[in-house]
């Protein structure tokens, strides 16, 4: 009985972790083009053409990013929001929205290693 309750317990884990709202799915869609709008110039396929080792891959994420591995996506938007070094905030240019769907989209992507 123990084994079992474990593996239930594990699969309604597994799950949660890869189960995507409809509405985070449009906010993706949104994210993927405010992405390409925005951060694509600097940051081609998850790289990033000024400083080689701040790339949007996963690692470069957890290992840059305060809070990252508590708050994947929270990380990110603060980033966006404020900017860091040569990245310009984009606070005034994006509304919150705009900033969890790019911030949204860029996790999915670091998640799949930007394949």
């Amino acid at each position: 009985m123990r084994i079992f309750s474990l593996i239930l317990l594990l699969a309604i884990a597994l799950l949660q972790l890869t189960f995507i709202y409809p509405a985070q799915a449009v906010s993706e869609s949104n994210g993927r083009q405010i992405f390409q709008a925005n951060c694509a110039s600097c940051h081609i396929g998850g790289g990033n053409i000024l400083i080689e080792q701040k790339t949007l891959k996963k690692s470069a994420l957890s290992a840059h990013l305060e809070d990252f591995a508590l708050d994947p996506v929270g990380a990110i938007m603060v980033q966006v929001k404020q900017g860091k070094g040569a990245m310009p905030a984009f606070k005034d240019k994006l509304s919150g929205k705009e900033i969890f769907a790019v911030a949204s989209y860029i996790f999915q992507e670091a998640e799949n290693d930007w394949k």
